[in-house]
């Protein structure tokens, strides 16, 4: 038994006792033991129901991820009867309820939190900016964008504003609006420790576009983010390659052979690197992958769309293709299918990806070989043994994109979740059909079953948050219809 457990044992009233857990919830608190800390102070409101404790009850559970308690908790305080001097307590209610809501993705409820919140707090720049991100989960975007717009006029300096911002104004197409915002996409990111990621810096100039001084000048690209987004923006290489004497490409391992053999060979001036230099004085310049579209000043009309950009090897791809018509019915199509998304992003993931569960609609399709073209990170992501004999699996085998494009140049169309491969699939001129998620990135812009990006891609979006049986049942309708041959003959 503890010193407080002690001390709280000896209390013999209501009242003793209820103070006594205050005390305990407090120094609960104050050791970052929150669970103990919200028992604590749940049992105290149930004596004694007070908006104030409410309001401190409905944090504890919010710092707990217990988030649909902390919503009930803040209902609570708020169906209260007002209190004398209540404003405060008010606010700190409706900021917890909103907070619980938006961070347990009940975005409808959470949308009209947030609008009571503003009531009462009206220069509220992190509430509108968190409005705006919910109206943009809801697919409503104009109205996203007023509430984020908003929100940066009131703190311009918030870079979480300004990025929330920039995917907004990207996914309705205004571009020219969103690039200057982009740039403060770091505060979108979280490092391994859960804290916000920053740009990092290097000791020479970065480049904004400007050509004027680039003649003979060495410009040095890293590469950010994910494995698709080097995939997608790699594209604008050949366009500095042209511009400067010498481009250095700082890119993630698992791409570089595919693009030394894609880029490379054309492209003596672009050097491959496998981290930062330490001799910064061989660079004049310096760009991040996803600054070159503000650089070019790129418009929904000027997307570099030259397909394709990336393409594999001839012997690896030959190798592939010697070994799938040694299969039974070799005459059949081949698609190619991946069914979820990398496990490093989990938020993103868990709405992008499809369980192993749902594929069989897909892979239960008779007219096709399917070939999977995932690599499971984890053990739920794997095909059943059942549903594995109805699938080519060489995904072991691959070391690298490279590899990967090899299979991918075999087959006659990639069926894929928003993830790298369909971003090489794509770049590689190959059909894909994207299954979408609601809401989604904003690449694929809103309302489109095509991309300026990649003009081989068929878009299929979710029409309701997590409904993937619809997608797949469409998809499986177009495959019935879906001219093979003509593919073929393109």
């Amino acid at each position: 038994m503890t010193h407080v457990d002690a001390c709280l044992s000896q209390c013999i009233g209501i009242e003793e006792r209820s103070q006594a857990l205050l005390l305990k919830g407090n120094i609960a608190q104050l050791m970052k033991r929150h669970p103990d800390a919200a028992a604590c102070f749940e049992q105290v409101a149930q004596a004694f129901p007070s908006a104030w404790l409410y309001n401190v009850l409905s944090g504890t559970l919010i710092s707990c991820g217990e988030f649909e308690r902390a919503a009930a908790a803040a209902r609570a305080g708020l169906a209260l009867p007002a209190e004398q001097d209540s404003s405060d307590t008010t606010k700190g209610l409706l900021t917890n309820l909103s907070d619980a809501l938006y961070r347990g993705k009940a975005y409808p409820e959470a949308k009209e939190a947030f609008r009571q919140l503003l009531r009462l707090t009206p220069d509220n720049f992190a509430a509108r900016n968190n409005l705006g991100f919910i109206l943009q989960q809801l697919d409503q975007v104009d109205a996203a964008i007023e509430q984020m717009q908003h929100a940066v006029r009131l703190r311009p300096s918030s870079s979480q504003c300004r990025n929330t911002l920039a995917c907004a104004l990207l996914l309705a197409g205004r571009y020219e609006e969103a690039w200057p915002h982009f740039e403060h996409r770091w505060a979108g990111l979280k490092s391994p420790s859960g804290e916000s990621a920053t740009m990092p810096t290097l000791p020479i100039q970065q480049w904004d576009g400007a050509f004027d001084n680039s003649s003979g000048q060495h410009l040095l690209v890293l590469a950010e983010q994910g494995f698709g987004d080097s995939l997608q923006f790699c594209r604008y290489l050949p366009m500095v390659l042209e511009r400067f004497a010498k481009v250095g490409f700082v890119c993630p391992k698992p791409l570089r052979r595919l693009l030394a053999h894609s880029l490379g060979t054309r492209w003596p001036n672009l050097v491959l690197l496998d981290d930062v230099p330490s001799d910064f004085w061989q660079w004049d310049r310096y760009i991040f992958t996803m600054s070159m579209p503000m650089a070019f000043r790129t418009t929904l009309d000027t997307i570099p769309a030259a397909i394709p950009y990336l393409e594999a090897e001839r012997r690896a791809a030959q190798q592939f293709t010697s070994r799938l018509e040694k299969l039974e019915r070799p005459s059949l199509p081949r698609i190619g299918l991946v069914w979820a998304g990398g496990h490093s992003f989990m938020d993103i993931d868990q709405l992008r990806s499809i369980s192993a569960d749902q594929v069989d609609p897909l892979i239960c399709w008779p007219r096709a070989r399917w070939v999977s073209l995932q690599k499971p990170e984890i053990e739920e992501k794997r095909l059943k043994p059942e549903q594995r004999e109805l699938v080519v699996d060489w995904m072991d085998e691959m070391k690298d994109f490279a590899d990967t494009a090899a299979l991918i140049s075999c087959l006659d169309l990639v069926i894929s979740v928003d993830t790298s491969v369909a971003h090489l699939a794509a770049a590689m001129g190959k059909p894909v059909w994207l299954l979408n998620r609601f809401a989604g990135c904003w690449r694929w812009l809103r309302n489109r079953e095509d991309s300026p990006w990649y003009p081989s891609v068929r878009i299929f979006t979710q029409k309701e948050r997590g409904n993937w049986d619809e997608v797949l049942e469409r998809v499986v309708n177009a495959l019935e219809h879906h001219d093979f041959r003509r593919d073929a003959n393109v």
